[in-house]
C-alpha cells in the first residue's frame, strides 16, 4: 500500500467516525455539570508541559505513546475518539505533527480548541552540510523544544489556551505556569553557563533535532540523517562524515533513546568514536518512565552529555 493510498484511507476513516460519532459530542463548558477540563496533547512534550499547569485539575491524555517515536505515527480510529472527546487538543506544529490539518479540518463541526504550541516562534530551515562548507536548505525545523528558551515559549501559550477555557481555575493554572517557567529559565542558565567556555563547539547527531538548542548556545550540529530519522544519507555522504569526524577530531556521535541507530553505530565503528545517547524528548523509554524522568530531568542528562564531547 503506497503512501498516497494509506492517507486516503486514514481520511475517510476519519470521515467516517466523525459521523458515527456526531450525535454523542457535548460540550464540557455548556453541558451544566462539573467534569474535569478533558485534554489530549499529541506527543511527550507536550503532554508533560501541559501536566505541569494543570496538575490534577485536568484529564491529559497521551495521544503518541510515550514508547513510540512520533516520526513514525498516525493516528488510529481510537486516538481520533480520544481527541474528540477532549476540550482541548494540543499539539507543537503542523511541521511536525503532519497529520493535524487533516484532522483538524475533520473535526470543524465538533467541539474542540486546536491549540499550536508553538504558534509566535519562527521555525528555521533545516540546513544539510555537505562537510566542505556549502550548505542546503529544505524543510523547516520543528524541533523547538529542545530549547529551553523556546520551551518557555510552548509553556506560556499551552497555559493561555487552558486558561481561556477554564477561566475559574486561572489562578491555579497561573501559579504553576510561573513555576514552572522559573524553572525552564533556571534550566536555561545552567546551559549557558556550562556552555559558554567549552573547547569544542561542533557535536554530531543521528538525526537533526538540536539546532535550536545548537543556535541558542553558540554550538554547531552536524547531523546524519535530516530531521527525521528516515532520512537516510548516501554511502559518499557517509564517507565524508567519516573524514569529517577524523579531520575535526570528534569523539562521540548522539543518537536518541528511542532509536536503534543502525548507521550511527555502523559509522561510529569505522570512525573509531563512541556512541552517546542525547534525547529529542520526543518519547520515553520503559527506563526513563519507571525512573519518574521529566522534561527537566532528561534536558539536564542531556546537558552532561554534550559537556563529554565540547569540553
Amino acid at each position: 500500500m503506497n503512501g498516497a493510498f494509506k492517507h486516503f484511507v486514514l481520511f475517510i476513516s476519519i470521515i467516517a467516525l466523525l459521523a458515527a460519532c456526531d450525535g454523542n459530542n457535548h460540550n464540557r463548558q455548556n453541558d451544566g455539570n462539573n467534569e474535569n477540563l478533558k485534554i489530549a496533547a499529541s506527543f511527550y512534550t507536550i503532554y508533560d508541559f501541559t501536566k505541569q499547569i494543570v496538575k490534577d485539575r485536568a484529564e491529559v491524555e497521551l495521544l503518541v505513546p510515550a514508547q513510540v517515536s512520533p516520526h513514525h505515527w498516525e493516528p488510529a480510529p481510537k486516538d481520533l475518539k480520544n481527541i474528540q472527546q477532549a476540550d482541548l487538543f494540543i499539539y507543537s506544529s503542523e511541521y511536525f505533527e503532519t497529520w493535524i490539518e487533516k484532522i483538524e479540518k475533520s473535526m470543524q463541526n465538533h467541539d474542540i480548541q486546536f491549540v499550536k504550541a508553538a504558534e509566535g516562534i519562527e521555525l528555521i530551515e533545516e540546513k544539510e552540510t555537505d562537510h566542505h562548507g556549502h550548505r542546503h536548505k529544505h524543510q523547516l525545523d520543528p524541533h523547538v523544544w529542545l530549547s529551553p528558551v523556546y520551551a518557555q515559549q510552548l509553556v506560556k501559550n499551552i497555559a493561555d489556551a487552558i486558561i481561556e477555557i477554564d477561566p475559574d481555575n486561572a489562578g491555579f493554572y497561573e501559579k504553576n505556569r510561573d513555576n514552572y517557567l522559573e524553572q525552564l529559565k533556571q534550566l536555561d542558565n545552567a546551559f549557558r553557563n556550562s556552555l559558554k567556555e567549552t573547547s569544542k563547539q561542533t557535536f554530531v547527531t543521528e538525526h537533526q533535532a538540536f539546532g535550536y538548542l545548537a543556535h541558542e548556545y553558540g554550538l554547531e550540529e552536524i547531523s546524519i540523517a535530516g530531521l527525521t530519522p528516515s532520512h537516510e544519507p548516501s554511502a559518499s555522504q557517509l564517507a565524508k562524515l567519516k573524514q569529517f569526524l577524523q579531520q575535526e577530531k570528534i569523539e562521540v556521535i548522539y543518537i536518541d533513546h528511542l532509536s536503534n541507530a543502525e548507521i550511527a553505530h555502523t559509522l561510529a565503528n569505522e570512525a573509531g568514536v563512541k556512541i552517546e545517547r542525547l534525547s529529542t524528548l520526543e518519547g520515553l523509554t520503559k527506563e526513563q518512565q519507571e525512573q519518574g524522568l521529566d522534561y527537566i530531568e532528561i534536558m539536564k542528562q542531556n546537558l552532561i552529555a554534550l559537556e563529554k564531547s565540547l569540553k
